[in-house]
């Protein structure tokens, strides 16, 4: 690892790419409505040509300063940037409210920070350990795992997990489209000689959390908007202050790394699971929502321990552990890469420079967040939103068809666009849609693999770990259902 990371440091482009991720990130998390998988979405075709190296150095620098500039607009304009900084605003606003703005940015950039290097270390010492064992797994429990990712990313979604169900299955029905592997027969193709070689992830993904975003931001903009600026007042607070909220810092950086690696739990989860805890433990849990340093800590050190700890299922397993990393997938397999365990054996080099580009991110996000980014902050947040978007969706655009030169991608990415747009109007998630077309041919490899070895369904309930994960993906998709059953018959009995 050592080579990799001095090799790294003393390469000119590939510490540019990584800076110039960070800066992109920090302006895309602060204004609002540009998530962090948006922003991710835009800057991933810019990444055709390069090594997969560099690429990575580009997209872990977006991810991670856009996961944490999340929470300025939720402190300066009570709009979360992101997702994860939906609890940051309940006390960040009322800080900035109260002249205390600086403050607040400051003990959200430092718990962004602690949270990031926990779960980096999280991420270094758990992955190894975790590929090592699924190095271990056959065809069986292979495609057991993806349907277990499938049933937790449908469950965790927004919407009932019908929906989500509904949605995996159309991303299912996606993920076949083109040649059979076995068979060479076109499946779904509808005579287009361009479907034959199935619908190319980058294009789909630039839709989906691209311009299908852009458009509903677009929609929830104002007519009116009036960007105001918001008094900073002092930046940083004592170092007995900041050290008052170390455990609290400690403790939502171990809730957010253990939640993001479980796959589609997400930042949004681990957030109000950290928030709510320090809340509890709290001698004065009244404070909470008033402007209490502690309430912006605890979401924001979870909310950036979330992205080592989404990086685990991704690198092991291969299964997303949120959008972003859906994305990353999306650059993993533009360059010949297929995330699992077997990364870890063919491409340890590789694996290396995933760990060492996280990190320059966090050190990166630090050094110029904290010099520069929360001055002008305010100045960011100035910029018309309609005309940002508008741009937003030129650029994603623009880069499907940068990527193999071809109309088809940008039909494919206006489609996808629209398509997840109408999707987000009728409550049904996107993010099981994206899950099912990464991890549809996956199943499927598998799934037809066992079948053919064992030539029956036994296989999957005589070994015992796909027998548990069926079980409780089982549990996850009908236990609602069930819930639900239960407490109508006990309403009819009362």
């Amino acid at each position: 690892m050592l080579d990799v990371l001095f090799a790294l440091l003393f390469d000119p482009l590939a510490m540019g790419l990584c800076l110039a991720g960070v800066v992109a990130g920090l302006l895309f998390g602060a204004v609002p409505g540009v998530s962090s998988t948006m922003a991710l979405a835009v800057m991933l075709p810019l990444t055709y040509g390069m090594t997969p190296e560099h690429a990575m150095m580009l997209m872990l620098g977006v991810f991670f300063s856009s996961v944490y500039a999340g929470s300025v607009s939720a402190i300066l304009l009570n709009i979360p940037g992101t997702p994860g900084a939906m609890m940051t605003l309940l006390d960040g606003h009322p800080m900035a409210q109260q002249g205390r703005a600086g403050h607040a940015m400051s003990y959200a950039l430092i718990a962004s920070i602690v949270g990031g290097l926990f779960g980096w270390v999280f991420l270094t010492l758990t992955a190894p350990l975790i590929a090592q064992y699924a190095l271990k797994f056959g065809s069986p429990e292979y495609a057991a795992v993806v349907f277990f990712g499938l049933a937790l990313v449908a469950y965790a979604s927004s919407g009932d997990t019908l929906r989500g169900v509904v949605a995996g299955v159309l991303g299912l029905m996606l993920g076949v489209v083109g040649r059979d592997a076995v068979t060479d027969v076109p499946r779904f193709t509808f005579g287009i000689p361009n479907l034959e070689s199935g619908i190319d992830i980058i294009p789909l993904a630039i839709g989906l959390f691209g311009v299908s975003e852009a458009l509903a931001a677009i929609e929830k903009t104002p007519p009116k908007e009036m960007p105001r600026m918001v008094r900073l007042g002092s930046l940083m607070p004592s170092w007995r202050a900041l050290l008052s909220e170390a455990p609290a810092a400690l403790r939502s950086s171990s809730v957010g790394a253990f939640v993001g690696a479980i796959p589609a739990a997400g930042s949004a989860v681990a957030v109000a699971v950290a928030y709510s805890i320090e809340k509890r433990l709290s001698r004065s849990p009244e404070k909470f929502g008033t402007g209490l340093p502690r309430g912006v800590v605890a979401p924001e050190a979870a909310n950036n321990a979330c992205v080592g700890g989404a990086l685990i299922p991704m690198m092991t397993l291969g299964i997303p552990g949120d959008s972003i990393t859906a994305v990353l997938i999306g650059v993993l397999l533009l360059h010949g890469l297929r995330p699992g365990p077997g990364l870890f054996e063919s491409q340890p080099d590789f694996v290396s420079t995933i760990y060492i580009a996280l990190l320059f991110s966090i050190i990166l996000t630090a050094v110029i967040a904290g010099t520069i980014g929360i001055r002008l902050y305010n100045r960011v947040l100035m910029l018309p939103r309609r005309i940002l978007f508008t741009g937003v969706i030129l650029l994603c655009l623009l880069g499907a068809f940068a990527v193999r030169n071809s109309f088809f991608d940008v039909w494919v990415s206006i489609l996808s666009g629209g398509f997840g747009y109408v999707l987000v109007r009728l409550g049904v998630p996107i993010l099981p849609l994206a899950f099912g077309l990464v991890l549809g041919p996956v199943l499927e490899e598998n799934l037809r693999r066992t079948l053919m070895i064992h030539k029956d369904w036994s296989a999957f309930f005589e070994r015992p770990i796909s027998l548990t994960l069926i079980m409780i993906a089982l549990a996850v998709l009908f236990g609602p259902f069930f819930r639900s059953l239960i407490r109508r018959v006990g309403l009819r009995r009362r």
